[in-house]
């Protein structure tokens, strides 16, 4: 690989991650190569990345009756068709929600690497998915910072000799908020976190603590550990991105400064770690605490709902996954409260039936289902 560009396609490219994702391979350009490009509403901005990068293919969420004249050098396809196409070696799914399932599979069955910083994909349907990516000897690589710490501070490690996985957590907007407090939270104030710039879903998850609690469903497939070995703590310097404690006692960590780019190029780039002035670096000769303490789990109910819908299995977590996306669609249209959103995931998990080692369709029937109840439930509240 030391004189052939890596092909990546970008699912998701408009996004935060995604255009993260392209400012790591302006600076690298003699090592990557963008072939193809996916993205959602924002038509006007996959226009100008594909008019810089000029991928072989293109995906607009509109269809192809969308894509505009200028780009006829790229060919229309389905996330599907890109993340299979032989012509790529990486795929970055950096998608929201469930969009990113099926690329995904679709991407391990073709036998490619994937680079994954779409969390609804694992949460949904983590068995399958790691199944697919074992039958296909594939490593699915994290791109979400909490699981990069871990990922890294395991390289090297035997996973039988962990002893537990610790995710951080910044805590959030809202982390010395009383019960009253929250219930008049807005969407504008949930949206300014203290220390990630995020889209706006997984910064609405940050702020309840659900984003977390699918971080211990992710880190259950991932590494292939115990629920019973995941704890969670606040780390509101986000500094520390997780820690791995060892049976012996000894404790690795991650540390960087809060910058989504780092993660980024290491899945991009791994198993090498390549030099990129344009990223920040710790500045030891600063003075800096170290603080960590126990999340409250009464406060944030999400957090609970995420795992005890992981001790549950089966279809629980997708449930969970897609409750939480609409509901956080609802709160950002300002059609419910910030308090509403637990209120609304913990309603649906509530009425589930859930369908024992699911397959794929099971999955997307509980998604589909979850979705409509979720819709059902806020109009009867309302």
């Amino acid at each position: 690989m030391d004189h052939i560009a890596k092909r990546i396609a970008v699912l998701g490219s408009t996004g935060s991650i995604g255009r993260q994702t392209l400012e790591i391979v302006r600076v690298l350009r003699d090592k990557f190569q963008i072939v193809a490009l996916a993205a959602g509403r924002n038509t006007d901005l996959l226009v100008q990345q594909a008019l810089e990068f000029r991928p072989n293919l293109v995906y607009f969420e509109e269809g192809i009756s969308s894509k505009p004249d200028c780009l006829d050098f790229c060919t229309f396809a389905s996330l599907e068709e890109i993340a299979g196409h032989p012509n790529v070696d990486l795929v970055l799914v950096a998608t929201s929600g469930k969009a990113g399932l099926n690329p995904t599979i679709a991407a391990l069955r073709a036998r490619k690497q994937v680079a994954l910083a779409n969390k609804e994909v694992l949460v949904s349907a983590g068995n399958l998915v790691m199944a697919e990516a074992c039958h296909a000897g594939i490593d699915i690589l994290p791109v979400d910072s909490e699981h990069s710490a871990i990922w890294q501070c395991l390289r090297g490690e035997r996973t039988a000799e962990i002893e537990r996985l610790v995710l951080t957590a910044s805590g959030g907007p809202f982390f010395r908020y009383g019960h009253e407090a929250m219930s008049g939270i807005t969407p504008e104030q949930a949206l300014r976190h203290p220390t990630w710039q995020m889209g706006k879903k997984v910064t609405i998850d940050s702020a309840t603590l659900m984003n977390k609690g699918m971080e211990i469903i992710e880190a259950r497939w991932l590494f292939n550990v115990a629920l019973s070995q995941i704890e969670v703590v606040i780390h509101p310097g986000s500094v520390v991105h997780s820690l791995v404690e060892f049976r012996d006692g000894s404790v690795k960590a991650q540390l960087s400064p809060p910058d989504m780019r780092l993660p980024i190029q290491y899945a991009l780039t791994y198993p090498e770690r390549l030099p990129n002035d344009q990223l920040p670096r710790m500045k030891w000769d600063t003075p800096m605490s170290l603080s960590f303490e126990k999340p409250d789990w009464t406060r944030f109910p999400c957090l609970t709902l995420a795992r005890e819908a992981a001790e549950k299995g089966d279809t629980y977590p997708a449930v969970l996954s897609a409750a939480d996306e609409e509901a956080v669609e609802l709160f950002l249209a300002h059609r419910i409260g910030f308090t509403d959103i637990a209120k609304i995931v913990e309603a649906t998990l509530e009425k589930h039936e859930p369908v024992e080692n699911p397959a794929l369709e099971a999955i997307l029937e509980a998604d589909a289902w979850a979705r409509q109840f979720t819709a059902d439930w806020s109009l009867n509240k309302l």
